[in-house]
């Protein structure tokens, strides 16, 4: 934009990318996915649901770190935990009952933690998970469905690949969602080699009836072990995660992301048979009892036990998706924006349409919905601290943008609209 509104962003931009690659540390964060030259690119400070840049521009946020802030920025109950902590010391020399605390904590909500290791990111806990399967199985090949981290024995299976061997890369294969058929034409290509089936419970589309179970039930006839990836789903679709809310028990689990509001933590959990491997395996770091995320995460998890979360949680998402599908019926873009997912992340996909590629549509959508001061890539990440008034801000901001859209669909220019090039996903896998 020429009007001034980013200047600052743009300038420390310029700046940061003299010594940081990219720019920022995480992909979905980064200049990629937002429309440039139209949107901020850093921020200052957060309050609720509510984040300012560094410009001093206002926005409701519907990122909220790409998840993991559930309960709101600076959640007082959250915060009053890691201040008593903060004052304790953060990592210590031998581990500390907030460990046994949290571990036990899990144990008791998430169906199939027997036992629990902590880590970091959702990464450290997914690559945790294909090792003691590897281990327990003495196999190598992995099926996946969805997006499970940056690791080599993932990531090499994406269009994100350089810098992968070409042997790590040959050793994970890629089935789609709600096709039960092509998981086991799979499985059946390599007898005897899958080590484990990994997914995410749900991404875009709810699975199909029996479809969990049947993924379950695939793995164990093949003899590989079944990982559910909830590092998105776990504490954001259910306190005891997707396996509580579909009824599936998987022999490993992988959580993150809302578990502590923001602050850095991870669990691999699961049945202790396997779990024990970690006595053997090497999965090891100095920061993984680090004590200030271990006592927000035993302080988000006890808040959404005492107060109605999940339940405001599904009240407000599924406003905002009958608003929005009510706004795109009046507008009508039904054919060219969709949206699912879950109340609590809802999702809108964006299509081709005569005059404009999807990659248009949704750089024009962004660029016009976050200059009225709605921050969002694309989805609608809720926290707790999202009010009504948070959600008619969004409905009106929606309403405006979906005009422009639909205007410039029908006059065919999108393109000359939009501050800079068309956004390009990092690489899809939803």
């Amino acid at each position: 934009m020429k009007d001034g509104r980013y200047t600052r962003s743009r300038s420390l931009l310029e700046r940061v990318e003299q010594v940081i690659p990219l720019g920022s540390q995480t992909f979905s964060k980064s200049r990629v996915v937002y429309p440039s030259g139209a949107a901020p690119l850093f921020l200052t400070h957060g309050k609720g649901a509510h984040v300012w840049d560094v410009d001093g521009n206002e926005y409701v946020d519907f990122v909220n770190g790409l998840l993991p802030v559930i309960l709101g920025y600076d959640d007082p109950d959250v915060i009053e935990a890691v201040s008593q902590q903060l004052a304790r010391g953060v990592t210590f020399s031998l581990p500390t009952p907030l460990e046994v605390e949290l571990a036990e904590l899990l144990r008791e909500i998430i169906p199939c933690a027997e036992m629990v290791r902590f880590g970091k990111n959702g990464s450290d806990a997914t690559s945790a998970a294909i090792r003691i399967a590897r281990a327990a199985t003495g196999r190598d090949r992995v099926a996946v469905c969805g997006y499970h981290g940056w690791q080599d024995w993932y990531i090499g299976a994406t269009t994100r690949s350089k810098g992968i061997p070409q042997a790590v890369r040959e050793l994970t294969h890629i089935f789609p969602y709600n096709n039960l058929e092509s998981l086991q034409l799979l499985l059946e290509s390599h007898p005897d080699a899958f080590a484990a089936v990994m997914m995410e419970a749900m991404n875009v589309e709810e699975p199909r009836p029996g479809y969990l179970q049947g993924v379950c039930d695939l793995a164990h006839e093949h003899g590989a072990l079944f990982v559910l990836d909830e590092i998105i789903t776990g504490f954001r679709f259910h306190i005891g995660g997707a396996q509580s809310l579909y009824g599936v028990t998987p022999d490993l689990a992988t959580f993150g992301k809302s578990m502590a509001n923001g602050f850095p933590i991870s669990a691999l959990v699961g049945r202790a048979r396997y779990m024990k491997e970690m006595e053997e395996i090497f999965f090891s770091s100095t920061f993984g009892g680090e004590t200030l995320s271990l006592a927000a995460s035993i302080a988000t998890i006890r808040k959404m036990q005492r107060e109605p979360v999940h339940a405001t949680l599904d009240r407000l998402g599924q406003s905002i998706i009958d608003t929005t599908r009510s706004n795109l019926k009046r507008h009508g873009l039904e054919r060219s924006i969709v949206i699912s997912g879950k109340p609590s992340w809802s999702l809108l996909q964006f299509k081709d349409t005569p005059t404009a590629t999807a990659a248009e549509v949704k750089s024009l959508y962004l660029q016009e919905i976050i200059a009225r001061g709605i921050l969002t890539a694309g989805s609608h990440n809720l926290c707790y601290a999202h009010t009504g008034e948070d959600l008619e801000r969004l409905a009106r901001a929606q309403d405006e943008t979906m005009g422009v859209v639909r205007e410039a669909i029908e006059r065919a220019d999108i393109a000359a609209r939009l501050a800079g090039p068309p956004i390009q996903p990092v690489f899809r896998v939803r």
